[in-house]
């Protein structure tokens, strides 16, 4: 993948569960990052007791977290209402020139800060909760 602006990764939420996607956020900073937990197979056998993994077992993950502000008040409402509810919906993470990353999630935490010269800012992180797709583009 080629140098991209970080500005230009995007994430958007599924706010009525029906597939309409709204963009979330300003975010100012934010990450993705995908993880496969590993099954240890090794035995008293194995070549050079070096060791062994077993080939697509274990459990995969993805999370995404953010900081930066709301576009709107919409977006404050659904991801805060969403939040509270502890419902797991449909979120798009799009990395421009490279593709979309979509699935299920649930938001594991939200936090608000300011100071009283700035503007209100918050801290998210979803958490994958189920299957993932990636689409390139």
């Amino acid at each position: 993948m080629a140098a991209q602006k970080g500005k230009d990764l995007l994430l958007k939420v599924d706010s009525d569960g029906l597939g309409a996607f709204q963009t979330v956020a300003g975010l100012r900073s934010r990450t993705l990052a995908f993880n496969a937990e590993t099954v240890d197979i090794t035995h008293t056998e194995s070549v050079g007791h070096w060791r062994e993994l077993l080939e697509g077992a274990g459990v995969k993950s993805a999370r995404v977290s953010g900081s930066g502000i709301f576009k709107d008040d919409v977006a404050d409402e659904t991801v805060r209402s969403l939040f509270f509810a502890g419902t797991i919906r449909d979120w798009q993470v799009i990395i421009p020139d490279f593709g979309t990353v979509e699935g299920r999630f649930h938001i594991a935490a939200l936090e608000y800060a300011g100071s009283h010269d700035g503007e209100l800012t918050f801290d998210i992180a979803l958490e994958s909760a189920g299957d993932l797709t990636f689409t390139a583009i």
